[in-house]
C-alpha cells in the first residue's frame, strides 16, 4: 500500500536524523541558546513549504521568545495556485537575485543574532542572498535542508555557492532529493513527500535541545502556553506575559 510505503519512508529519514545528525544538533543548539540567553533572536525563513516549520516553532502551543519569524508574505502565501499570488509569480520570486537583500533591509539586525534557514535544495536565489547579507552584518547562519543530496549542485544565484557551501551550521534533514518518495504503478512521478515531515522533526529536535540548555543555566523561557485546557485558570494571564515579552524584544527591530 502507498500509505505503508510513505510511511516506511518517514520513519526512515527521522530514524537517519537521528542516528547522524544530533552531534551537530546539539551545537546548534548551543549557538542558539548563546543567543537567546543575550536577548537576542534567532531569525528564521523559509520559501513555500519551507515556511511551515517556520510557523511550527513560534508562535504555537509549546514555543517560546527568541524564535522571530521574517516571512515574506508572496513567498509563503501561494495557494491561491492561479491568478494573484500565484505559484508561477512563487516561482519567479524566490528564483529572483536581489529580493532577498531587499528583505534583510526592512529589518534591524545585529551581530549577536542568527538567521535559521530552511530549503530543501538550497540552491534558490532568494535564500543564498539572505545567507549573505546576514553574514555581512555578523551573523551566524544555520541551514537546515536536505545538503548531502544536494553536494555541490550550482545554485541559482551569481555567488557561485549553494546555501550549504555558505552556511555556519548545517543540519541535514536526510531526505532525496526530489522529495517525493512513493513511486506509483501508473505515474511517472512520485507521490508522498518527506521534506515537511523532516523539517518539522528537526525543528522540535533543536529548539527542545535548546530549552535544555537555557534551562540549565538558569534562564527563564517565556513559553506560549495551552489555553485550550479547561481548568488551567492561569494560562490567558502567561499567554499575555509570554506575549508582552515578545513584544519589549520586538521593539528593537524595525
Amino acid at each position: 500500500m502507498y500509505a505503508e510505503q510513505w510511511k516506511k519512508n518517514a520513519m526512515g529519514v527521522m530514524d537517519k536524523i537521528e542516528g547522524t545528525q544530533m552531534e551537530q544538533i546539539r551545537k546548534v543548539a548551543e549557538v542558539m541558546a548563546d543567543t537567546i540567553q543575550q536577548e537576542r533572536w534567532i531569525h528564521t525563513f523559509g520559501c513555500g513549504h519551507a515556511n511551515l516549520p517556520i510557523e511550527e516553532m513560534y508562535p504555537r502551543i509549546g514555543g517560546f521568545v527568541g524564535f522571530h519569524p521574517l516571512c515574506e508574505l508572496p513567498l509563503t502565501f501561494f495557494t491561491h495556485i492561479v491568478g494573484e499570488m500565484g505559484l508561477s509569480q512563487f516561482l519567479f520570486l524566490e528564483r529572483t537575485e536581489g529580493y532577498g537583500k531587499t528583505i534583510m533591509e526592512s529589518w534591524d539586525f545585529d551581530s549577536r543574532d542568527c538567521l535559521w534557514l530552511f530549503s530543501h535544495t538550497g540552491i534558490n536565489a532568494v535564500n543564498i542572498d539572505m545567507a549573505l547579507e546576514a553574514k555581512k552584518r555578523g551573523m551566524k547562519v544555520i541551514v537546515y535542508g536536505s545538503a548531502a543530496e544536494t553536494g555541490d549542485k550550482v545554485p541559482r544565484h551569481s555567488c557561485g555557492k549553494n546555501l550549504f557551501q555558505l552556511a555556519d551550521y548545517v543540519v541535514d534533514t536526510c531526505c532525496p532529493l526530489e522529495d517525493a518518495s512513493v513511486k506509483m504503478a501508473s505515474e511517472f512521478d512520485k507521490i508522498g513527500p518527506l521534506s515537511t515531515m523532516a523539517f518539522i522533526t528537526t525543528v522540535w529536535l533543536t529548539i527542545c535541545t535548546v530549552a535544555e540548555i537555557l534551562e540549565s543555566r538558569g534562564v527563564k523561557l517565556w513559553i506560549n502556553p495551552s489555553h485550550n485546557v479547561p481548568g488551567d485558570a492561569t494560562a490567558r494571564e502567561r499567554l499575555a506575559a509570554s506575549t508582552a515579552e515578545y513584544k519589549r524584544r520586538v521593539k528593537g527591530l524595525q
